[in-house]
């Protein structure tokens, strides 16, 4: 009888609860599968990100074989390097990739203005998928977007060594670039946010203490994420790419952001101590050793990350960077999802939830 009066929870439910750093009846699972959206339809990477129609029909096959609580959005990052006018390096094994820097000295940053998202292609059809994932699954399952950030982009659009150099040396440029792509950057986000994606996650690698020292970041970055956060239309989840987290997330915190997609390399137990109470936790699962779990293996992976995270509510399991590879075997991402199932049910063992 109290199985048959209990409440449903939908996915959205669920991911709320996890947001709000509550108990559902599980921690949900987020699969950040795009990737082999490819090998699902028998096309390459390549074809699949030619037409919004085989990424609905990609997603939507994940999104029911995989059984995951948020269905993360089809994008890659040098989608917005192809706004700017850039071009996108296509392989078969892995994700696209930018091309050739589009920004070349001071003067190409003094002349730059922000892309329309009406007048790309790829951005209006990535908005038309969204948009069809949302009327067919309903109002009840997440849907993720993504966006890079105005202190991240810059390195695809001008390459690693310059941006390094434009940071350290014309803080002045780096002000104007960033700002200029800050309005692409709302505008991007909050187009998706209307075509019918729930939140976004926001890219932001170069945040990461792997990259730049947390005093840097905190002169520059996070004051270019607080005020870009502050204009989203919903709610972000903050991932540095795999990079470590755990010096700057008080910082990422303050941004307004309300979860963050901490590293392998950060010590998970100290990553919950910095959250509790005041962001989600999402991830960490190693995406790239998970090329080479067994499904007792991820089990087991998943069995430990719940137990360190999640009693009390505020984990979203998933891997550690927004994205698993695409090497990595079915069975595992499916053993991932089942023992999320079976270990995830609160209150958790041995917690205090």
């Amino acid at each position: 009888m109290s199985t048959m009066n209990a409440p449903v929870v939908t996915r959205l439910e669920r991911v709320t609860a996890a947001l709000q750093r509550r108990e559902a009846d599980r921690v949900p699972v987020g699969l950040a599968v795009g990737l082999h959206g490819a090998r699902e339809l028998g096309i390459t990477l390549r074809e699949l990100f030619s037409d919004p129609r085989n990424v609905v029909e990609a997603d939507l096959r994940m999104f029911a074989k995989y059984g995951s609580d948020i269905l993360a959005a089809t994008w890659f990052a040098p989608m917005e390097h192809e706004a700017w006018g850039g071009e996108v390096l296509w392989f078969d094994d892995g994700p696209p990739n930018a091309g050739a820097p589009v920004i070349r000295g001071a003067e190409s940053i003094a002349r730059l203005e922000a892309p329309r998202v009406g007048d790309l292609p790829r951005g209006r059809w990535m908005l038309e998928a969204i948009a069809e994932m949302r009327r067919r699954l309903g109002p009840d399952v997440p849907i993720l977007g993504g966006v890079v950030s105005p202190h991240s982009l810059p390195v695809m659009l001008m390459g690693f060594e310059a941006y390094l150099n434009l940071i350290l040396e014309r803080r002045d440029l780096y002000e104007r670039l960033t700002a200029t792509i800050e309005e692409w950057t709302v505008a991007w986000g909050n187009a998706q946010l209307a075509a019918g994606a729930t939140a976004l996650a926001y890219f932001d690698p170069v945040a990461s203490s792997t990259i730049l020292p947390p005093d840097l970041y905190r002169e520059t970055g996070f004051p270019v994420a607080r005020r870009t956060i502050s204009r989203l239309n919903g709610p972000t989840v903050t991932f540095l790419a795999s990079g470590r987290s755990l010096p700057v997330i008080p910082d990422l915190v303050r941004t307004g952001t309300l979860a963050i997609g901490p590293s392998v390399m950060d010590d998970m137990q100290e990553v919950v101590a910095a959250c509790r109470g005041k962001a989600t936790i999402v991830g960490n699962l190693n995406g790239i050793e998970m090329r080479h779990w067994t499904p007792q293996q991820a089990e087991a992976k998943v069995r430990e990350l719940i137990s360190a995270a999640a009693p009390g509510g505020g984990l979203i399991v998933c891997d550690n960077h927004g994205e698993i590879p695409i090497q990595v075997p079915e069975e595992t991402i499916l053993a991932i999802s089942e023992a999320v199932r079976t270990w995830g049910r609160f209150p958790i063992a041995g917690g205090d939830g």
